[in-house]
């Protein structure tokens, strides 16, 4: 078996198909992936693999689908030429649904809400045990979000809604040297365009490795003015989660290189000044 990297679960990669395997108790996970497949066959073929077979009743659910063309983004030098197919790939997945379709698709996982709970949840556990550096951009995040007004916000902020993919990881997006498409739809749901796009920018994957220009990809969006206020504000939050995550590594196992912490703590700072 092949494990994709793009994946949490099992996923085997065969010449012409790919069988993705679900963890027990990840129905839900299964469903969204089953959901967003099919909608997108039928509202934007060849954007993303073709659905064709699932079973979502089993104890560890599986979809079956087709195997895309290209190589993961994530780890690559990504210049104009890949950042532009991407944004278009990116514009055509948030248009894709009609909006009366979108209306009884549910919200994904992980949305605003969500994310600051597990912030104040994560805080007494976390902030006693982390550096000066570290510590003193979570207290700035913690102070700007505390009067930031999206604790007090609702699910559905006053933005258009489209679909969203749910996860920015690079590696979810595959260049064949001519077009991007894109995979992994573990989390997909009702989503906005300013708390997706800040899911790209602000992931790990996107600057860890090669540099990312993440002010010239968000300038191949024509944002309305809601979008453009929102985007900083889903920027910061995500920046902050990430400085949460990156700081619960086990210095004794390391899974991303020194320092990943710090360089976050920076970034998280600089979204801030």
């Amino acid at each position: 078996m092949t494990s994709a990297p793009w994946s949490r679960n099992a996923v085997e990669l065969r010449p012409d198909s790919v069988i993705k395997k679900f963890h027990h108790g990840s129905r839900g996970a299964c469903e969204r992936e089953w959901r967003a497949l099919t909608l997108l066959a039928a509202y934007a073929p060849g954007l993303a693999p073709v659905p064709h077979r699932a079973d979502l009743t089993a104890d560890e659910p599986v979809v079956v689908m087709s195997r895309l063309p290209g190589e993961p983004m994530r780890g690559e030098p990504l210049v104009g030429r890949q950042l532009g197919a991407m944004a278009v790939a990116v514009n055509e997945l948030y248009a894709a649904v009609p909006a009366d379709v979108l209306a009884g698709v549910p919200v994904r996982p992980g949305r605003q809400r969500h994310l600051i709970d597990q912030i104040h949840t994560w805080t007494p556990r976390l902030r006693p045990r982390v550096g000066d550096e570290v510590g003193k951009a979570m207290d700035r995040g913690l102070e700007w979000l505390a009067r930031s007004g999206m604790e007090g916000a609702g699910e559905r902020p006053e933005v258009p809604p489209v679909f969203g993919p749910g996860d920015g990881n690079l590696a979810n997006y595959l260049w064949d040297g001519t077009r991007v498409r894109i995979v992994d739809f573990e989390d997909s749901g009702l989503s906005d365009r300013p708390f997706e796009l800040a899911e790209i920018t602000e992931h790990v994957a996107s600057w860890a490795g090669p540099p990312f220009d993440a002010d010239a990809f968000l300038g191949l969006f024509d944002l309305n003015a809601a979008e453009r206020a929102r985007l900083p504000k889903c920027r910061r939050l995500l920046a902050l989660v990430w400085l949460f995550l990156l700081s619960f590594d086990d210095p004794q196992h390391l899974r991303n290189p020194p320092g990943t912490a710090e360089r976050q703590a920076a970034r998280l700072s600089a979204l801030l000044a």
